[in-house]
């Protein structure tokens, strides 16, 4: 009934993956980097996805998901909850350029958009949480823009996007946390009166 966490993690063997319709839970982190992944169908039975379940599977170009399925969806490829209030999942291996989240979305969740391959991306203004390390190591990233509906942005959400050099800051941001910059190529940045703390 569950695949534990990192269960499948670094199997560069694994092309491709049956869930049995008994399966109710997969570990985060359960097919993290298993980088020749060219494919997943999440059944009809499965109720709990970790944090990067299928982080860094650069050969994933789409998750589906079962039609009967009653806590997630797959739209174009990519892994929301089934109200398409939470993005779980971007995979790594789709190749767009450019993304933009619906207005729908409420939260990013954390690790996302992790090491994809996006230039530019437009976040919706439903969006009120982008989760930790969101966009970590999004290396072609050069821009976003947050709306001001954020009002939370996790630890080291845009950490290692070597390419991201500019940066607005929304207004109702209260705090910076730790690491959600580090190791970009920022070279602009722009706070608002509202940010009173920022993280290591």
């Amino acid at each position: 009934t569950t695949i534990g966490a990192f269960a499948f993690a670094n199997c560069s063997e694994l092309t491709s993956v049956t869930i049995s319709n008994g399966v109710a839970s997969i570990g985060e982190n359960a097919f993290y980097y298993c980088y020749n992944l060219t494919n997943f169908l999440i059944p009809q039975s499965v109720t709990n996805i970790g944090t990067s379940a299928f982080g860094a599977c650069h050969s994933l170009t789409a998750i589906a998901v079962d039609a009967l399925n009653p806590s997630y969806r797959s739209v174009d490829g990519v892994l929301f909850n089934r109200d398409e209030t939470v993005l779980v999942q971007f995979p790594t291996g789709k190749t767009n350029s450019h993304y933009t989240i619906a207005d729908s979305v409420t939260t990013i969740g954390a690790s996302a958009f992790a090491g994809c391959h996006l230039s530019s991306l437009t976040i919706g203004n439903g969006v009120t949480t982008i989760g930790e390390n969101a966009f970590y190591d999004c290396y072609n990233l050069t821009n976003v823009t947050i709306p001001d509906s954020v009002t939370q942005i996790g630890a080291g959400a845009f950490s290692y996007c070597y390419s991201l050099n500019s940066v607005s800051i929304p207004n109702g941001l209260s705090r910076i946390e730790a690491w959600v910059f580090a190791g970009c190529g920022v070279t602009n940045i722009t706070f608002p009166v509202s940010v009173t703390n920022i993280g290591e």
